[in-house]
C-alpha cells in the first residue's frame, strides 16, 4: 500500500488522479461563468465555486469517463456542466432556505441579494445547457436535463414536507433522490455514455452514483443532529431549525411516545422551538435508536454502492471510487 493511500482522504487520492483533467474543468468554469456585460455573474459564481468545494460531482463524472476507456475531451464538458447545476442548485437553495453560511462562508444571498442569487443561478442553468449541447450526445442531454428537472423537483417536494409530520420514509427518499443523488447518478451515467460504454456499464455506473448520492445525504442528515463542524458548510440543528423531516426525526417520530410526540408538534410541526430543544431532541434521537438507525441505512447504501462496482474493470479508479464509497460514512462511525 503506497503513503498516499494511508496519508490521503479518498476524494483528495482522487482528485490527484485526475489533477490534469480537473485543471481542464477549472479552466472551462473561469471561461464560461464570466460574463461581457454583467460583471455580478462572475463576482457571484466564483464566490461560492473557488470558495473550497471539492468538486465530488464532476470528479465523479471524469472518473466514470475514464473508467470507460475515455479518450477525449467531453467529459471535461460534462463535467463543468454537472459543477454548473450543483452550483445553481446551492445559489437557489441558500435564499429558499434563508441561509448565511455555506462552506464556512457567508452566502451570496447575504453578500449580495436574494435577486442576485435566483438570477446568477438561472445564468448557470443556461450555461450548463450549452455545454450539454456542446457534447454532441442526445443522450447525455437526456440523462442531464432530466437530472435538472430532478432536483427541481426534489426541493419542491421538499418544500411541501416542511413540518410534516406525517412525512414518510418513501417521501423522504424521492426528496433526497431529487435533491441529491439524481446528480451524483447523473455525473457516473453520463460520464459512462459519453465514453460509449456498453449498457451494462453505464447501468452499474448509474447505480453506483444514486446509492452514494443516498448514503451522501443520509450522513449529511445524521450529521444536523449527531455532527459538529465538519467543513460540510451547515451548522448543528440547521435541519431542526427549519423543521425537515429528515431520515432520523422520521423513525424517532415512529418509536416516540405521547411525550416525545408532543415535543416533536411543538418544535416541528408549530415551530415553538425554545433554549435547550435542539439538545433535547438529540437527547431522544439517541435514546430512541433513531440515529443508529439513520447511520445503518447509510452503511446499507454504501454497500449498495460498492457492489456496483463489482462488475466494472480491475483499474485504480474503480479502487478509488470503492474507497470514496466507505469515505461517505466514515464520518458517522
Amino acid at each position: 500500500m503506497s503513503l498516499d493511500h494511508v496519508t490521503l482522504k479518498p476524494h483528495d487520492r482522487l482528485a490527484r488522479a485526475l489533477a490534469p483533467e480537473l485543471a481542464g474543468v477549472d479552466a472551462l468554469i473561469r471561461e464560461r461563468m464570466a460574463s461581457d456585460h454583467a460583471p455580478r455573474i462572475p463576482e457571484v459564481t466564483a464566490h461560492l465555486i473557488e470558495a473550497g468545494g471539492k468538486r465530488l460531482r464532476p470528479m465523479l463524472t471524469i472518473a466514470a469517463a475514464k473508467l470507460c476507456g475515455y479518450e477525449g475531451a467531453h467529459h471535461l464538458r460534462l463535467a463543468t456542466t454537472v459543477e454548473f447545476i450543483h452550483t445553481a442548485t446551492l445559489l437557489h437553495d441558500d435564499v429558499v432556505d434563508d441561509s448565511e453560511q455555506r462552506r464556512g462562508r457567508p452566502t451570496a444571498n447575504l453578500l449580495w441579494d436574494n435577486t442576485s442569487s435566483v438570477l446568477v443561478g438561472d445564468y448557470l442553468f443556461a450555461r450548463a445547457f450549452q455545454l450539454m449541447v456542446e457534447c454532441e450526445s442526445l443522450q447525455v442531454l437526456d440523462i442531464l436535463s432530466n437530472a435538472a428537472a430532478t432536483i427541481a423537483e426534489g426541493e419542491v417536494l421538499q418544500l411541501t414536507t416542511l413540518r410534516n409530520l406525517s412525512t414518510d420514509e418513501a417521501t423522504y427518499e424521492r426528496v433526497i433522490r431529487g435533491k441529491t443523488a439524481a446528480l451524483f447518478s447523473a455525473a457516473t451515467q453520463s460520464g459512462a455514455v459519453i465514453a460509449g460504454a456498453p449498457e451494462d456499464r453505464v447501468a452499474a455506473l448509474h447505480r453506483y452514483g444514486d446509492a452514494l448520492g443516498m448514503a451522501f445525504q443520509i450522513v449529511d442528515d445524521f450529521l444536523d443532529y449527531g455532527g459538529a463542524g465538519d467543513g460540510i458548510g451547515k451548522n448543528l440543528g440547521d435541519d431542526f431549525r427549519e423543521g425537515k423531516p429528515t431520515l432520523p426525526l422520521i423513525r424517532a417520530l415512529a418509536r416516540a411516545d405521547d411525550a416525545e410526540r408532543a415535543f416533536w408538534t411543538r418544535v416541528i410541526a408549530k415551530r415553538d422551538q425554545r433554549p435547550g430543544d435542539l439538545e433535547h431532541a438529540m437527547e431522544i434521537l439517541r435514546r430512541t435508536g433513531a440515529l443508529e438507525s439513520a447511520r445503518q441505512s447509510a452503511l446499507d447504501w454504501v454497500a449498495t454502492a460498492r457492489e456496483a462496482l463489482h462488475s466494472l474493470p480491475d483499474d485504480p479508479l474503480r479502487e478509488m471510487l470503492d474507497d470514496l464509497a466507505g469515505y461517505v460514512v466514515e464520518r458517522v462511525i
